[in-house]
């Protein structure tokens, strides 16, 4: 099916889109961070593979933002130290989509690079195509399963769309209780 568009300019941004969970996911981060990576690892893991290295942003008819490949690489991956993959080729064509929403932006970064969300209550926004874009800012480091945290923001996303997330209400229970004069 094609994706829904409105004609307008077309942006690119080096990155890699899938689809988790029903949200439409952009891992940005410096080339060799491991973007790629984590995209095949959450194909294995179900969730669906939109475009690497070259996304192609436009608007969409609702004012969201669109992603896709460039329809000449559509569905390929290069994968460090073993090259390029055809992923329907290597899991079947259910694993793909030619196109998804950008709803969230996961920044992958080296560990230690400067401050990261340690309890869920911040509101980052990333810019891209004029829209601010929820974000995620992620660091990477060896033995950290980013497949599995990048699983989890997709999903925490869904419930902060429903009006609620853990922070939130362990912050409003937290206040409660010091209101009441308890601490446990």
């Amino acid at each position: 099916m094609p994706p829904p568009s409105v004609p307008l300019v077309e942006t690119r941004v080096h990155g890699t889109l899938v689809e988790v969970a029903g949200v439409g996911v952009l891992l940005l981060g410096q080339s060799g961070i491991g973007k790629s990576e984590c995209a095949v690892e959450l194909v294995v893991r179900g969730f669906r593979f939109v475009a690497d290295d070259v996304v192609l942003l436009r608007p969409g008819p609702h004012g969201e933002l669109i992603g896709e490949g460039p329809e000449l690489v559509r569905h390929h991956v290069e994968l460090r130290g073993i090259g390029i993959v055809h992923l329907p080729g290597l899991f079947g064509p259910n694993c793909v989509a030619d196109w998804a929403p950008v709803d969230l932006v996961v920044e992958l970064e080296p560990w230690g690079k400067g401050e990261v969300e340690r309890v869920g209550l911040d509101d980052l926004r990333h810019e891209l195509a004029g829209r601010q874009v929820p974000c995620v800012r992620l660091p990477v480091a060896p033995g950290r399963n980013i497949a599995v945290l990048v699983e989890v923001a997709a999903r925490e996303y869904r419930r902060r769309q429903a009006g609620t997330t853990a922070a939130t209400a362990l912050d409003a229970k937290i206040h409660a209780a010091l209101r009441e004069g308890g601490t446990s």
